[in-house]
């Protein structure tokens, strides 16, 4: 078995786009700090300002993302 693949993050696709401002969404991830850059990455990219923050959600770890601005 591929120990790698067991902590592979899968390739997500922000809804920056379709937010409203206020609105917000989780993301499960073990490594929360480049889940937090690729977000915020994705944000610059659409034009979008974000606050994003480390938390729990029904015992998972992950980034919760808030639009902003």
């Amino acid at each position: 078995m591929d120990m790698e693949g067991l902590t592979t993050e899968p390739e997500w696709i922000f809804p920056y786009d379709y937010m409203e401002v206020g609105e917000s969404f989780f993301i499960p991830t073990v490594r929360p700090a480049k889940m937090i850059y690729a977000a915020d990455i994705a944000a610059k990219k659409s034009r979008v300002k974000v606050k994003i923050y480390t938390c729990e959600r029904d015992g998972h770890l992950g980034i919760r993302v808030w639009r902003v601005g």
